[in-house]
């Protein structure tokens, strides 16, 4: 994006902020992000940021609700764009809410790429990703020195007309690396997820998937990789989810049973 994109446009001393609202609970908001929303003259809210986080944001602010969700009608990333540096430029101190972490599959580069070029001072504010608050909801780690030495976070849901993930090969490193996956946007792609891990992973391998994670209508269903996609059948698991795949899963596994697949509340 460039200047010229704006010609009618003048430049003001607005500025831009990209703020992580973290997987739903505003519990797990960080003070400066609290800060952020409470000192916006306008917000460009995600779909998955909660009410509850959007009530902090202070009387006559202006909240413009910019859904995106995989699957639905969203509002298109270059309007979005354009529409944070107009505001930016006529003066106001633009927050841009994100659920999760803006650089966590959060498009938050393509954003401030864009701003920047348009001239527009940009500011980040990390967020607790879903990933990660997926597996601690459990009472388990992403890493352990015993059964995980890293992790691997990657979506399901690749660009349009990108590269397909080479799941197969994924696999094999996740499993001779000692790693845990942690696959967002991956429900709608599970039967080839499986179907390609399966290749390089043993149909034993626990998995969780967690449904709302951090909200009160939080579920999640731990399994095998085995029995993913008849576990998410089976419990009615949608969008939004995280599947969590590697040993780590073992902790929370052995305690409700690994091939039960019972759909359980979270706390």
């Amino acid at each position: 994006m460039t200047e010229n994109n704006f010609p009618n446009i003048a430049p003001g001393q607005g500025k831009c902020t990209l703020v992580g609202a973290g997987p739903g609970d505003p519990e797990l908001l960080t003070l400066k992000a609290l800060k952020a929303i409470q000192t916006a003259t306008v917000l460009f809210v995600d779909d998955l940021v909660s009410k509850e986080i959007v009530a902090f944001a202070q009387p006559g602010a202006r909240v413009v609700y910019v859904g995106k969700r995989g699957g639905c009608k969203s509002t298109p990333q270059a309007f979005i764009e354009k529409l944070m540096v107009i505001a930016a430029r006529e003066g106001d101190n633009v927050v841009r809410l994100k659920g999760g972490d803006p650089f966590i599959f959060g498009r938050g580069g393509e954003e401030v790429e864009h701003l920047r070029a348009a001239g527009i001072e940009v500011a980040i504010i990390n967020g607790i990703t879903s990933g990660l608050a997926a597996v601690t909801s459990l009472g388990v780690p992403l890493t352990h020195r015993e059964h995980a030495h890293g992790v691997v976070f990657i979506t399901g849901h690749a660009k349009p007309g990108a590269g397909a993930t080479d799941w197969r090969s994924l696999a094999i490193t996740a499993r001779d690396a000692r790693l845990t996956l942690v696959i967002y946007m991956g429900v709608s792609g599970a039967q080839r997820i499986q179907q390609e891990l399966l290749e390089g992973l043993s149909p034993d391998t626990p998995i969780a998937i967690v449904q709302h994670v951090s909200l009160p209508s939080q579920r999640h269903s731990v399994a095998t990789l085995g029995t993913l996609v008849t576990t998410i059948a089976r419990e009615g698991l949608g969008s939004p989810s995280v599947i969590v795949v590697g040993d780590v899963i073992r902790g929370v596994a052995a305690a409700v049973g690994s091939a039960s697949g019972q759909g359980i509340r979270a706390a």
